[in-house]
């Protein structure tokens, strides 16, 4: 369902099965209905982000959601994992996209109304939008979608501090000038991408807009940061932002590829995100900097201790609190690459929920967040969601042990 392209294992068997059946959706793959009026398009979960934007590209329209795993994944899989796309501000999660919702369950169909919202109970479309494939195989949805933007504007702002920058992003996030993009890249990941030299944070800004000019919006978010001590390096609001902004954007939209390649190159190289928020980002920030530079330390060779680095970036932002995500780089050990990357992975998501953060924003739970995940949600609803997986999957068949286990008395 996410077109094989899952962060956090969420289509692996675990070690408790001999196996997993994958349902490939790829045949269903089709824009079935456009709604101009209201802006909607009834969408097959099969259609991965290329052939539905080509699809809707046909009527003028966009449905705006861009993950990095953009090219291979699908609709159905962004709605299972809860996935967030390239935009930093407003509608980032794919559920504020979602309309209305069709699933497959082995108790029947679930199928919700299509409605532009409702306070008629739990909604099914939020109970399905993040359930990771343990409820039910979605099949369509009717989701939300605009004319396609033909207004931008974007710039790359400097800052000597990554503190500064944090407060600036806060202060933009608060404004209600809602940045299409507002990623702020600390020091050390923009020398890594190769968007500046590593002597100052870099905070990639950009508007746009399907009805009306950006560049108010942008002068205002530039007199923001100018007050914070940002220093615009470029771009100063044109359409391209600079050359450190498309720096940046081609080591982004490179990143899932290179993995492989480093471990290859003998470079371990691993990525981790989560929310917090704002008056608890600066101690969370250290301590979880802290504790992953710890960790890979304590399973570096001797050679090459000191060699690794830890770095941040915010993805998305609210007005209460980022999504920061964190890169780690360090020397492998040959033939021990799983293991120093458990070692790292365990400390990393220690940290995260020891001091309060999400154990994942938008990478899903999967098998690889369980065990931080069966820490951070209440008890109680854990067992709300483990009666309604009963309900509807009383055999325990759909994805077991990933969110929940299945109960005894069905496996």
């Amino acid at each position: 369902m996410t077109g094989a392209t899952s962060a956090a294992a969420g289509a692996a068997a675990g070690a408790s099965y001999n196996g997993a059946v994958s349902i490939d959706l790829s045949a269903l793959n089709r824009v079935l209905e456009v709604d101009p009026v209201s802006r909607a398009a009834l969408i097959q979960a099969g259609a991965s982000g290329p052939e539905l934007e080509r699809r809707l590209a046909e009527h003028g329209l966009t449905l705006r959601h861009f993950p990095q795993s953009f090219e291979f994944s699908t609709l159905g899989g962004w709605i299972a994992t809860r996935a967030a796309g390239h935009f930093a501000t407003v509608l980032t999660h794919i559920e504020d996209f979602v309309e209305s919702t069709r699933a497959i369950t082995p108790a029947g169909v679930w199928e919700s109304r299509r409605l532009p919202g409702s306070g008629a109970g739990v909604s099914p479309d939020r109970m399905l939008a993040g359930s990771e494939g343990v409820l039910g195989v979605i099949t369509q949805a009717w989701v939300r979608v605009q004319p396609r933007p033909s207004h931008r504007a974007s710039a790359g702002v400097r800052f000597e501090r990554f503190l500064d920058g944090v407060e600036c992003v806060r202060a933009l996030s608060q404004s209600g000038l809602s940045p299409a993009n507002c990623r702020l890249i600390d020091a050390r990941e923009s020398r890594t991408t190769m968007a500046g030299d590593g002597s100052s944070a870099l905070l990639v800004l950009g508007f746009e807009s399907t009805d009306h000019p950006v560049q108010e919006a942008m002068s205002r978010a530039l007199v923001i940061c100018a007050e914070h001590g940002g220093v615009v390096s470029e771009g100063r609001g044109d359409r391209s932002g600079g050359d450190a902004v498309s720096s940046w954007r081609g080591a982004f939209l490179g990143a899932p590829y290179l993995r492989d390649v480093f471990v290859a190159m003998g470079v371990l190289s691993e990525t981790f995100e989560t929310a917090i928020t704002w008056e608890r980002f600066p101690a969370f920030h250290e301590h979880v900097t802290a504790a992953v530079r710890e960790a890979i330390e304590s399973v570096a060779a001797p050679a090459a201790r000191g060699a690794g680095q830890v770095s941040c970036r915010f993805t998305h932002v609210y007005p209460d609190g980022p999504a920061p995500y964190f890169t780690v780089i360090a020397p492998a050990r040959r033939g021990e690459e799983v293991e120093q990357w458990a070692a790292i992975k365990r400390a990393a998501s220690d940290a995260v929920i020891a001091h309060g953060g999400s154990i994942t924003h938008h990478h899903a739970v999967g098998r690889d967040h369980r065990p931080w995940y069966d820490r951070q949600r209440p008890d109680p609803f854990a067992r709300a969601l483990l009666g309604a997986k009963a309900a509807i999957d009383p055999r325990g068949i759909m994805n077991p042990g990933v969110l929940i286990d299945p109960p005894r008395t069905l496996t």
